[in-house]
């Protein structure tokens, strides 16, 4: 059994092999440096509503105090974490007060897990749901540093201190290019509730998840501290601008800008003989938008041809959509040559508004520009076969074919030796 296994591992090895060169290819679209600390703020609701015992038999408090204490324990070290609330002081009915009521419980900084969890024993529901102020005050707390930023929000209802809408309140954020995440959560919502709290997240590029069980919150906001250690690549902001001629001009890279509706934007690259230049673009539908929309990514020369295009398009509600282009500049006659040609690349956006909703600030774009050797060269992996299929079905099918030899010898010495037996 263990021989007849081995022609099939080492067809395995060899596309392991070639996902590997996919996935590692000779020069990263962007570097990773090294981080500074991460900083993650919880930010939990403790109004009214989270007397409500729907949680496994419990209180929703109950949850998040259990979901809590067993986060902090398991907080990676070097993530500066702190906790704020909302609702969990004023206990009247004035609005304009009801609606100030968000404080500091445990400041960010290095975790004292013994002092945090006292602070999270004190909690008690008590009054509104100032989500909008919440979010500005965390995002304030979260200043200084270029490591992550991220604020996990829980909260089982509705802002309750409109007009100071929560969706603008992250846009806003986003639109400061400070890098910040907004996560939330929501526990048992409602519709609205899940609207609300799905269009937070959409604003900043987070993620929101609807909790039901004790279990589900403490993976969820575990999973969302652990991801603030990660390593990340921190887009850079730029601005494009209307023509190639007064474009910024980038190097690979991962970079962030804003467009706004039907808008169309430029940037330059430079390209060397023997280069290829990869750019994808990401277009964020952080709002209501009409249906039937695209995105168009051109890479023309500085006299407006076109050398490629891709395009992407869509109907209905979606959160992003992406497409890109790949250009490889000749290898040119004289080996000495090395002058670069400038490339324009052009982002366009047929997004549009649906009715009420704000066109500024324009929609997030995240563009990705990779400059590496040409296909002719062996550090890149399309010289394997992947830029030149033939080479890749060949080495295929003879790997495909000497297996099946090998296979068939096996199974007929195997056979012989039953039959001698």
């Amino acid at each position: 059994m263990i021989r007849t296994q081995r022609p099939a591992a080492g067809v395995c090895a060899l596309l392991a092999a070639l996902a590997a060169g996919i996935a590692f290819p000779g020069q990263a679209v962007a570097d990773e440096t090294t981080q500074a600390a991460p900083k993650v703020e919880l930010v939990l609701d403790v109004s009214g509503s989270m007397r409500t015992a729907d949680i496994d038999g419990g209180t929703r408090m109950a949850a998040a105090k259990q979901a809590f204490n067993e986060v902090l324990d398991a907080t990676p070290e070097g993530v500066q974490l702190g906790i704020r609330t909302l609702g969990a002081d004023y206990r009247g009915n004035d609005r304009k007060e009801g609606c100030k009521d968000t404080a500091q419980l445990y400041p960010v900084g290095t975790l004292d897990r013994t002092e945090a969890k006292t602070a999270v024993a004190t909690l008690s529901p008590t009054g509104w749901t100032p989500i909008g102020p919440a979010l500005l005050k965390a995002a304030d707390d979260l200043q200084g540093g270029d490591g992550t930023r991220r604020i996990v929000l829980i909260s089982d209802g509705e802002d309750t201190c409109q007009p100071l809408d929560p969706c603008e309140v992250a846009r806003e954020i986003a639109a400061k290019g400070v890098g910040l995440t907004i996560d939330t959560l929501g526990l048992v919502p409602d519709a609205k509730t899940r609207d609300q709290l799905s269009c937070i997240a959409d604003a900043t590029g987070g993620t929101y998840t609807s909790v039901q069980h004790k279990e589900e919150l403490t993976d969820r906001v575990g999973q969302l501290v652990d991801r603030a250690a990660d390593p990340v690549v921190t887009p850079v902001a730029t601005e494009g601008t209307g023509q190639c001629s007064s474009a910024p001009a980038l190097k690979s890279g991962l970079y962030t800008d804003r467009e706004e509706f039907g808008q169309q934007r430029w940037y330059k690259v430079d390209v060397k003989p023997g280069q290829e230049l990869r750019a994808s673009v990401s277009v964020a539908a952080d709002r209501a938008v009409n249906s039937d929309y695209g995105v168009l990514l051109r890479a023309v020369t500085v006299h407006g041809r076109e050398i490629v295009r891709g395009e992407a398009s869509g109907l209905g509600r979606t959160d992003v959509i992406s497409t890109g282009l790949r250009y490889p500049k000749a290898e040119s006659d004289d080996d000495e040559d090395t002058t670069p040609e400038t490339v324009c690349l052009q982002v366009t956006n047929s997004f549009s508004a649906a009715a009420g909703v704000k066109t500024s600030p324009g929609l997030p774009v995240e563009l990705t520009v990779d400059v590496v050797d040409g296909p002719s060269q062996a550090s890149d992996v399309a010289s394997f076969g992947l830029g030149r299929g033939w080479w890749l079905l060949g080495a295929l099918v003879l790997t495909g074919f000497l297996a099946g030899l090998l296979w068939g010898w096996v199974s007929r010495w195997r056979v012989a030796v039953w039959r001698t037996n």
